[in-house]
């Protein structure tokens, strides 16, 4: 019986550690970053399976709890996330500040919130596939960027699938790469 009584109380103790070690797995989940991570060479776009920086330009990610979904550019993430299917997940998204940093190789250090950014659509800069959206965190910078580059200034909100397809047919020859004038303000009452 005293051996009985062994095998049960080790069975009791692996039982309470089980427990205590799944107790701490749930704890650890729930107290999950949702922080911004950096681009490592080998990363793809979840989009359209490139390496991600193969590419100059502003990159994008969205960070949920269950992992971080990475983006050639900031079209592309923009792109993934007016999809219905993702607005529904409770991830936090993220664009290069290319304020401070180069175009050719934007520095991880300063991503920021991207639905506080401000996005410069129409630009002569090429990134990768699709249209290139400049990110900056402040107003005046991005405003200083369509200025030189060409382009308009807008808000995280004014973005739609229409935007983002007009965007890049005309970089990428539709309309010799540059925004007309006369339709340079046709997306600033969206």
């Amino acid at each position: 019986m005293n051996a009985l009584h062994r095998i049960g109380a080790g069975t009791l103790f692996a039982l309470a550690l089980a427990f205590a070690l799944a107790g701490c797995g749930e704890k650890e989940e729930v107290q999950q970053s949702l922080e911004p991570v950096a681009f490592h060479d080998s990363d793809e776009c979840h989009v359209c399976g490139m390496i991600i920086t193969d590419f100059p330009g502003p990159k994008g990610q969205a960070v949920e709890k269950g992992g971080v979904r990475k983006f050639c550019s900031t079209a592309e993430m923009l792109g993934w996330w007016l999809q219905p299917e993702n607005r529904l997940l409770n991830a936090k998204l993220y664009v290069h500040d290319m304020g401070r940093s180069v175009w050719e190789h934007p520095d991880d250090g300063h991503l920021i919130d991207a639905t506080s950014a401000y996005y410069v659509v129409g630009t002569s800069l090429k990134g990768a596939m699709g249209a290139s959206l400049a990110t900056f965190a402040e107003e005046q910078t991005a405003l200083r960027l369509a200025q030189e580059h060409g382009g308009r200034v807008l808000r995280f909100d004014q973005i739609d699938q229409a935007l983002l397809q007009e965007a890049a047919s005309m970089q990428h020859g539709g309309m010799h790469g540059h925004m007309p004038s006369d339709s340079h303000n046709a997306h600033s009452g969206h």
